[in-house]
């Protein structure tokens, strides 16, 4: 009834786990970005179908896979690999699709883990358009992709699990590094655009995907913005009450905010451009 889109990249040690978790389905696609470990060895032996291809920016990438894999299933569930379904989760996908009434995607509870503990308070947003019919959804954005359905949006019971630190410290800066690079093109695309938005919808739009998208356009304007990503999410958020998870999230944040904007000048003194595809320039 469902089928299941993982996405990897050098995954050899968080897939199996993964699998695991989805073992409910007999649809499960796992769509590689040309790894050079075993995950592609992995997934053929669990017998997931594998579908290859390099990978360029995050929304051009993940919406070729939906426009392209074959699924068995009206309804796909995305998840990556450092993600683990709960059994209530599944539950409750698996009624959904059963009966989705008129909705064409749901919105999941994610929950970010990092020292062993749940970032509760910390988390920059629990919610995520998982669950979905393909030719309803599409994605935006070179990095940190905002999901755009074509129609209304259910939200469903249980959690998503996500181990964000689970290969370690270095990987988690080197993949951010790597993030931070898109966010400044992204940053410089928009500004070239003429992108616009509204202070009325960040703050009180009732679409979640459509408030997150207004929230970040401001966000992107504002001075001191490392400063700023640490006070939300330390204060504001109270992410003090997550102890010393929250304090190293916080401060990895804002660190990861900090290379956007160092980033964001160095593309503006070179006089960086986005190339006519759409999908960025790179050296």
């Amino acid at each position: 009834m469902i089928s299941v889109l993982i996405l990897t990249k050098n995954e050899q040690a968080d897939l199996p786990g993964c699998l695991d978790s989805v073992s409910w389905s007999d649809d499960i696609h796992v769509y590689d970005s040309c790894s050079d470990d075993r995950t592609v060895e992995i997934a053929s032996a669990r017998g997931a179908k594998v579908t290859q291809r390099p990978f360029d920016n995050w929304a051009a990438h993940q919406n070729w896979g939906l426009q392209n894999i074959r699924f068995a299933y009206p309804w796909v569930f995305y998840i990556d690999a450092d993600e683990r379904v709960t059994p209530k989760l599944m539950e409750s996908m698996l009624g959904a699709a059963r009966e989705p009434g008129d909705h064409v995607a749901f919105r999941i509870e994610r929950r970010d883990m990092f020292l062993g503990r749940w970032l509760k308070h910390s988390q920059h947003s629990p919610f995520y358009l998982r669950l979905f019919r393909p030719e309803c959804m599409r994605y935006e954005r070179l990095v940190n992709p905002v999901s755009i359905p074509s129609g209304p949006v259910g939200l469903i019971g249980g959690y998503l699990l996500h181990y964000p630190f689970s290969k370690g410290l270095s990987h988690w800066i080197a993949r951010h590094n790597s993030y931070s690079t898109f966010e400044a093109q992204q940053i410089i695309e928009n500004r070239l655009k003429g992108t616009s938005f509204s202070l009325k919808k960040a703050l009180f739009e009732r679409d979640f995907t459509e408030r997150r998208f207004h929230q970040k356009e401001l966000f992107y304007r504002m001075p001191l913005r490392p400063l700023l990503k640490f006070a939300a999410l330390y204060c504001l958020k109270r992410g003090f009450l997550d102890g010393r998870a929250g304090l190293t999230y916080s401060l990895l944040s804002s660190i990861y905010e900090y290379f956007i904007v160092l980033k964001t000048r160095e593309l503006e003194s070179s006089g960086w451009r986005p190339a006519a595809t759409g999908i960025a320039e790179t050296d």
